[in-house]
């Protein structure tokens, strides 16, 4: 897999978790891992999920111990969040989101379901194999063999769909990636 820490997400943040995700994203770049996704939710009170990984998309315990040391003091500095929280960083896991373009190219030939933000060919979810990345179209061809062709600025989120094939295929990365680090911020 390509690694490019340059490469947009088209997956995009609004509010408060745009702001986070700018304050994030240089941050895990310095250290040579690309931001994949921040999520604000009320879990444990409120937490903020940082996921992020490394090149051939490895992220260890230890990258996620590191990340989540230099990420404590910009966001104590930045302070974008207004009430305690908790900071959890962790890699994208095996059934990880897609959120750019190479992801696509990355994981042809695996399964994954697409919501769109818009309607496309009458429907805003869709589900099958992807058959790759063509002119910056995402190629997905579903179960009943039918084609769909959707560019990555349509999708409001994407992620593989966790098959045998998959756990298969990441073996080595589940026994060493999918690791989760939590601190308490205030």
């Amino acid at each position: 897999m390509p690694f490019d820490l340059k490469e947009k997400r088209y997956i995009k943040q609004t509010g408060l978790e745009a702001r986070i995700a700018a304050i994030v994203e240089p941050v895990a770049n310095d250290l040579g891992y690309s931001l994949v996704r921040v999520k604000l939710t009320q879990e444990n009170g409120t937490t903020l999920q940082i996921m992020a990984e490394g090149e051939h998309g490895r992220f260890t315990i230890a990258d996620c111990e590191r990340l989540s040391k230099d990420l404590s003091p910009v966001l104590d500095v930045e302070d974008p969040i207004d009430r305690e929280y908790h900071l959890e960083v962790s890699s994208p896991g095996i059934d990880r989101p897609l959120t750019r373009p190479n992801d696509f190219a990355d994981w042809a030939g695996f399964e994954a379901r697409i919501t769109l933000r818009q309607p496309h060919e009458g429907r805003k979810q869709f589900a099958g194999m992807i058959e790759g990345l063509v002119h910056n179209h995402v190629h997905l061809i579903d179960k009943a063999g039918q084609k769909h062709v959707i560019h990555p600025a349509d999708i409001a989120s994407a992620k593989l769909v966790l098959t045998d094939k998959l756990i298969q295929a990441t073996a080595p990365l589940s026994t060493e990636g999918a690791e989760t680090i939590e601190t308490v911020e205030e």
